[in-house]
Order: structure tokens, then sequence, then C-alpha cells
């Protein structure tokens, strides 16, 4: 089967690009001396998590207790699920371990380690730390790190600490990045020494974000990095320099089904139930709308992107609202647009259609989404 045999909208996989990336991030972090606890939320299936993975086991990341189903369904144990934990969760967790699963959890705050401790099932769990005010945490270092340790004391097992520097995405050049990256790795540090010499034991020190991964200066004292959006990339990410376009390996396959010669608009049958409302890349230097326009092979053509999307319905046109020549993409034009999102345009999808160097469909990778 080829690409032009498929009915768009499709999301497409080209596989060498993913594995260029893959080995990208192995061979830096390997330089580092730290391991890499791959985040499956922006894949969501096995197929492409095996390229990622240490082991058939793992570790991963993820971010629902559906994702941990799914993979440990595949074999997969050393799980870490990287949100703060909600008591009405517990007993699923506790279901998965008892299944097999080495499931830890995440807390950050006195309240939510007494609930894992009280459920006395002696579920593993992180302490996240707020490295960046971008959301959730203990301040590096904080006093009442103790005072989680101790609650957790009480019926759990203290793994370490970890954090999310997810105020990368908003740094504009790749140094900020890597000093976000430094403070990153402060944040961790710094709080489990705090924990450690007090007495409770911290052999895990997590760390984990696309761009930190990729431009931190120095890993010491961390055991592990969690990154996710690295293995497809997006237009994100080469906005930030921490990729480039010709490195974004996932796309959305579309067909142009009408035109609006007077406004200079192309549109295709991809809109946003295909290519996700997000706009990430709206606040920095290059704005693409909600996706690059390639042409059939994956190249960007023409300074086109999609410029507004309904439900069902994209709207290309040239960058800045110059008119596109709408007659050189007659109908039935097949494109493939790169997401600015990787995550939350994949999640649009059920499958991703393979390809490698050329229009060839190599293979079918179901996808699963929810919670």
């Amino acid at each position: 089967m080829k690409l032009t045999d498929l009915e768009t909208p499709r999301l497409v996989l080209d596989a060498g690009r993913m594995e260029a990336n893959v080995a990208r991030l192995k061979e830096r972090l390997a330089r580092l001396r730290v391991r890499l606890r791959p985040h499956v939320k922006t894949c969501k299936s096995i197929d492409v998590a095996r390229g990622l993975m240490q082991s058939p086991s793992g570790p991963i990341t993820v971010s629902t207790l559906k994702e941990a189903e799914q993979f440990l369904a595949h074999g997969v144990t050393d799980i870490l699920y990287a949100v703060g934990i909600a008591p009405g969760k517990l007993d699923h967790v506790v279901a998965l371990r008892g299944r097999g699963a080495d499931l830890a959890v995440v807390v950050d705050s006195v309240e939510a380690a007494r609930a894992v401790a009280d459920r006395g099932a002696g579920i593993p769990a992180l302490i996240e730390i707020d490295c960046d005010g971008h959301r959730a945490g203990v301040k590096p270092g904080h006093p009442v790190l103790l005072d989680i340790a101790k609650a957790l004391a009480r019926g759990a097992q203290l793994r370490g600490v970890m954090t999310h520097a997810g105020d990368s995405y908003n740094c504009r050049t790749t140094e900020a990045i890597a000093d976000m990256a430094e403070q990153e790795r402060g944040a961790v540090v710094r709080s489990a020494a705090v924990l450690r010499s007090a007495g409770f034991a911290s052999p895990v020190v997590s760390v984990g974000s696309t761009p930190t991964a990729t431009f931190a200066r120095s890993l010491e004292g961390v055991t592990e990095v969690r990154a996710g959006v690295f293995v497809f990339h997006d237009l994100v990410m080469a906005g930030l320099g921490v990729c480039r376009v010709a490195d974004i390996a996932i796309s959305v396959l579309a067909t142009v089904i009408g035109h609006q010669p007077e406004k200079g608009w192309i549109i295709t049958d991809a809109g946003w139930m295909a290519m996700s409302r997000d706009r990430g890349t709206s606040k920095q230097a290059l704005d693409q709308g909600y996706g690059l326009v390639c042409d059939a092979s994956g190249r960007p053509i023409d300074d086109l992107v999609v410029t507004d999307a309904n439900q069902e319905h994209g709207i290309v046109g040239r960058r800045g609202g110059v008119p596109a020549d709408v007659a050189k993409y007659p109908l039935g034009t097949r494109f493939r647009i790169l997401p600015n999102h990787a995550c939350a345009t994949a999640a649009q999808h059920d499958a991703y259609h393979v390809v490698r160097d050329g229009p060839e469909v190599l293979a079918r990778w179901p996808r699963f989404a929810g919670w």
C-alpha cells in the first residue's frame, strides 16, 4: 500500500527520522552517564516504545494509568506514573502492582503522602520538586520535604525526587535552555541532599524535558532523564532550536478538497480534529499556524501553513496572509502537515502509518488514547 491509497486524514510516521531522533538523544545521555526513562505519553504505542526502552521491561514514564495498563499488558513493568496521585486512583495502582508492575507514584504534599501511606501497600513514591514555578511540586530544599518523607514512611516507600522543567518551552535561546537544565538539575540534587542528610534514602533523582535533555551541560547527581517528544519532535521543538524541521517524524496526510481563490485559500480535509487546536508556535519567532504544509514526500512547500482550522476543514495559505497560488494545488492534491505539538496531534489518531524513504506504507502501528 502507498500513501496515495489511504483515505485522509491519516497520521504518518517516518521511521528513519524517528530512529535518528532516538539514537541522537540516547548517545547524548550515554555521554552524560545517565539513563533514559522515556515518556510514552507522546507515542502511546508499544511498537514505538520498543525502540525507546532500555529493555522489554522498561523503564518508562506514563501520564495516565491507562498507559500503565496498556504497557504492562505488553510486559513493561518498570513504570513511573509522573502525575500527582489522586487518592481515588490508589486502588488501581495497587491492582497494577499486584499484576507485576513496579509502579511508582508522585506526591508533592503531606496530604498526598499520607493517602499513599495509609493505603498500606508499600507503594513507592517520588516527591515532585518545583524547579521553575511552571506547575506542581515542592520548592527545592524546602523543609516540607522532610514532613512528606516522614508521612510516606508510615506505609509507603520513598524512592526519591523528580522534577520537570516545563518552563524550558518558554526559553528563547539554546543558552537559556541550558541554563534551565542546570536549574532543573540543581533543584532535585539539592532536594535529594536534604532528604539524605536527614536519613531518608533518595536513590532516584529524576529530571525531564526534551529541551533540557538536549542542552544540559551536566547531569551530575541525576540518575535518570525523562523525555518524550524527542521521539517525533515537532514545530515547537524546531522553534526552540532543539531540532530541525527535517527531524520531525510525524505528519498528517491531508487532501485538498476545495479552494477560495479570491482569498488565496486552499481547503483540506484535515481540520483541528486531525491536527489538534495546539498553537504552540504562536509566541515563537516563526508562527507556524496550525501546522507547516509539506508535499507528499514531506518537504515544506511555498511557505504554506494551516492558517485556520474548523473541525474537519483546514485552511491553508501562505504565512503572513500572502495569498497562495491556489491553482498549483488542484483538487485531490496530497499534503503532509507537520504538527505544532506531537503529543496533541498524535492523540487525534488511532494508528501510525509507517513509511521509510518513500511512499510505501510499511506497517500500521496502533496507538491508544484516553485515561
